[in-house]
């Protein structure tokens, strides 16, 4: 039953089609399709220009070979890669500039500027993944449903040299900011992000799913509850590797606490990990991932894959 309601759900949230097209819009939107949360791509394309009404599921019908169920209302194929269907548990999901589609693919309209992602997974383990980072500089730079959204950088220490670097980030792709100090009230309709080491990073809001299982937050990574590892998960929630204090590993993660909030996360057990998590705010570093790993220069997407 469990499974059905799911699958129910997933209908809703994906697939479907659309009617003609409005005026044309000056600025275009980028697909992606990958698989398996974000480790293989399977083709992409880029629209120079927009229609006022134009849906994503009108131009992925009209790029590539697309197949429906349930009536046009769900997603099965894409590209000859074919969804479980009603008795499996890998399926197509979307996200549009980084942010799961609330609405079918026929209803959402695409604003200029729009990043999609479609993503065939085993939702097994995470039925809901809400945010990504894959779509970087997305949403930071358009936002939300054709709507920008004030930018807020949050950091436990606003001196520090990672708080400037994830400042300069930003500025680098034209995004005005704000600052201030980790767990800051007015979080609505904001989109934030926090550069602070674990566990001080836990007291904004949405922060302590990050102790827990991926169908609670959303990201296939850990914290110990006592603040001392953190655990790097594989696609079935099992731990694939744990990090600690002087590893010099960050978390690059997304997060929706609530309905109308958007938090971005950049944390590590180090000083070190931290550096190097906030270099990685990059479009190349992030294309298409869920959640990422970075060591260095070393940046792994999450979940690990098997070795």
């Amino acid at each position: 039953m469990r499974r059905v309601a799911a699958l129910i759900a997933a209908a809703l949230l994906l697939g479907g089609c659309g009617i003609g097209p409005g005026e044309e819009q000056e600025g275009g939107a980028v697909i992606r399709v990958t698989r398996d949360f974000g480790h293989q791509e399977i083709g992409s394309t880029a629209t120079k220009a927009l229609h006022e009404d134009e849906t994503v599921m009108r131009v992925m019908q009209s790029r590539f070979d697309v197949e429906t169920r349930f009536g046009g209302r769900f997603v099965q194929s894409i590209d000859g890669v074919k969804g479980g269907g009603p008795g499996g548990m890998r399926d197509w999901f979307f996200f549009v500039n980084g942010v799961e589609a609330e609405v079918g693919a026929a209803e959402y309209e695409l604003s200029p500027g729009d990043r999609v992602q479609w993503d065939f997974r085993d939702w097994g383990t995470a039925m809901r993944v809400p945010a990504i980072v894959g779509a970087f500089p997305e949403p930071f730079l358009n936002g939300i449903d054709g709507r920008r959204r004030p930018v807020r950088v949050e950091c436990d220490e606003a001196e520090s040299d990672p708080c400037r670097a994830a400042k300069d980030a930003l500025d680098r792709i034209n995004v005005p900011v704000s600052g201030s100090s980790l767990g800051a009230p007015g979080t609505e309709n904001v989109t934030r992000l926090v550069v602070a080491r674990w566990p001080a990073a836990r007291i904004v809001r949405g922060g302590f799913t990050l102790e827990e299982e991926p169908d609670r937050s959303g990201v296939f990574a850990r914290f110990a509850k006592d603040g001392r590892s953190l655990d790097l998960l594989d696609a079935d929630g099992d731990v694939a590797r744990s990090v600690h204090p002087g590893d010099g590993t960050a978390l690059v993660a997304a997060l929706r606490p609530r309905a109308d909030e958007l938090l971005w996360l950049v944390t590590s057990l180090d000083a070190e990990g931290l550096a190097a998590g906030v270099k990685a705010l990059r479009e190349n570093a992030l294309r298409d991932a869920f959640a990422v790993a970075v060591t260095g220069s070393v940046v792994e997407k999450l979940p690990l894959e098997e070795r």
